[in-house]
């Protein structure tokens, strides 16, 4: 179970192969994976169940930080805290 601190943060660093990192709100998150999820031939066997291609970017979100576009060329998220929390 991931730590509920995790969802807590609204900001995430995504890598893509031979791209420069970058730094997506949760919203542009989303809909990255949206977009890479939507080009892919066949969703992932454990996401096929999801009811649209929003809620398994989602489930993406909540439950992994990699999926594996084709053999060798695999994106990767993370959640970040650019803020200190408020106290």
């Amino acid at each position: 179970m991931s730590d509920p601190l995790i969802r807590a943060c609204d900001d995430y660093v995504v890598l893509e192969p031979g791209q420069p990192e970058k730094f997506l709100n949760a919203k542009e998150t989303h809909a990255w994976l949206m977009h890479w999820l939507e080009n892919l031939d066949q969703l992932p066997e454990d996401l096929q169940s999801q009811t649209s291609i929003a809620a398994a970017a989602q489930r993406l979100i909540d439950t992994a930080c990699d999926l594996e576009i084709k053999p060798g060329f695999i994106l990767q998220w993370f959640a970040v805290r650019l803020e200190p929390p408020a106290h």
